[in-house]
């Protein structure tokens, strides 16, 4: 079998020589040619030469053309914040003063960067196309919602959800569209990309989102594509909902135990995919680490439906030697085991400091992101961390610590930290895994005075 073989026997629920290798290389791609995150996402020759880069260099069974979950919302009129090491960030939501969908249109092929996204997606299919499974990555439409919305889409939830239903319902749209696009120029599967999932409950989930994702799935499929549903962040409650909207793959990160949801995925016959840790493992662990990590979780699991990926976008320093090294565990995974038996990481033993949380003056609210600035629950989750703070005129101390850091991985081993994002106040978990309202954190907050 070649790579593109082996992902489309996964997709279809059939055996394959072995388990397929996806690498979600996103902005990663442009630190192989020593490009930043903005120049490999609006320049199209240096987004192909980074992709020809990671095709050569880890020999994926398939891998995204871009990653980058702020196209449809530039087209729509979102302010981008541009960085150089990690996809941009949204800073302003065209809808955060009410719902008014009149102004916005679906995106056209000529909009945007959708033209070089689109060149590229053309110049990626005809060169490796014949062996590589190509994904196209759209934003799912909860969201594209959050992103034109902003933090209020969660309290209109509760208090305007018709108004919910109706952006929903716009991008829904849109994601239709863009599947679409993605298809006719190539791509294999298409992957609806909607972390902000994990940061809802299951009936928010039914009533919102289930029947928008239930379509689109639909189509891409009636299209003759594949499918895949990506959630970020501890979706462990929505996993069965996930499968309800019928995709072809879940994929998830390491917030949810992979073995207990592929007991749910193979329920419903759908394959899964991701959860290798992106900053632990990944970022800052050895190339030990990541075999090892390879190795334990084949020998832990049914191999049938099952793709090994990163658990999103994998970082943009992630060293290439780590990727490698997963890749050649991949490859042969005897010898990956032989070489890594008894091997014990010491990587985060590191000494730290947590605050004498009884000592202290005024609150402290601590949140626990893998990085706000690539992670759009993260991002939305210190939004709501920062207005529920500013409620306090400065009589808060806030400060976040990212999963980039080996010292802040193991500030959040020592409090106990076990899913992100999370938010402490004086050292107790108050929020994981769900935005909370302004008027919550603020009464968690006051509570601490």
């Amino acid at each position: 079998m070649n790579g593109k073989e082996r992902v489309f026997a996964v997709m279809r629920h059939q055996d394959a020589d072995r388990v397929p290798w996806v690498p979600f290389a996103g902005v990663h791609a442009g630190s192989l040619k020593k490009h930043t995150a903005e120049a490999v996402l609006k320049d199209g020759d240096k987004l192909f030469e980074s992709l020809l880069t990671v095709n050569e260099l880890y020999r994926p069974d398939g891998q995204p053309v871009v990653f980058d979950l702020q196209i449809e919302a530039e087209i729509l009129g979102c302010e981008l914040l541009w960085q150089d090491a990690t996809p941009p960030s949204v800073v302003s939501h065209p809808l955060a003063n009410g719902v008014v969908l009149e102004g916005l249109t679906i995106p056209g092929p000529d909009d945007g960067r959708l033209p070089m996204v689109l060149d590229v997606m053309r110049r990626m299919k005809s060169t490796v196309g014949v062996d590589t499974a190509l994904y196209g990555l759209v934003t799912g439409p909860f969201t594209l919602a959050s992103h034109l919305r902003g933090t209020e889409l969660f309290m209109d939830m509760m208090l305007n959800p018709a108004a919910v239903e109706d952006i929903m319902a716009f991008c829904e749209q849109v994601c239709l569209r863009m599947s679409e696009l993605y298809i006719e120029t190539g791509m294999d599967v298409i992957a609806v990309v909607d972390p902000m999932v994990s940061q809802i409950g299951p009936d928010h989930f039914k009533q919102f989102c289930h029947g928008p994702l239930f379509r689109v799935f639909e189509r891409i499929r009636e299209l003759e594509a594949f499918s895949a549903a990506f959630v970020c962040g501890n979706a462990t409650r929505n996993i069965e909902g996930l499968c309800g909207t019928a995709p072809d793959c879940l994929s998830i990160d390491e917030n949810i135990d992979i073995v207990g949801a592929k007991e749910i995925t193979d329920r419903f016959g759908i394959a899964i995919a991701g959860n290798i840790p992106l900053t632990t493992t990944m970022l800052i662990g050895t190339q030990m680490d990541n075999m090892k990590h390879v190795v334990d979780r084949l020998d832990a699991m049914d191999h049938r439906n099952f793709i090994m990926s990163p658990g999103c976008d994998m970082p943009y320093d992630t060293p290439p030697e780590n990727v490698i090294g997963i890749a050649e565990a991949m490859r042969d995974t005897d010898t990956a085991r032989a070489l890594v038996e008894g091997y014990a990481s010491d990587t985060f033993d590191i000494d730290v400091d947590l605050p004498e949380y009884d000592q202290l003056t005024r609150p402290l609210v601590e949140v626990f992101t893998l990085d706000s600035a690539s992670c759009a629950a993260c991002m939305y989750r210190l939004n709501a961390a920062q207005r529920g703070v500013g409620a306090f005129g400065g009589g808060v101390d806030m400060v976040e610590y990212k999963f980039t850091e080996p010292e802040n991985i193991a500030r959040a081993m020592k409090l106990g930290v076990s899913k992100l994002p999370a938010i402490y106040i004086n050292g107790e978990l108050k929020f994981s895994s769900i935005i909370p309202s302004n008027e919550e954190l603020v009464a968690e907050i006051d509570r601490a005075m």
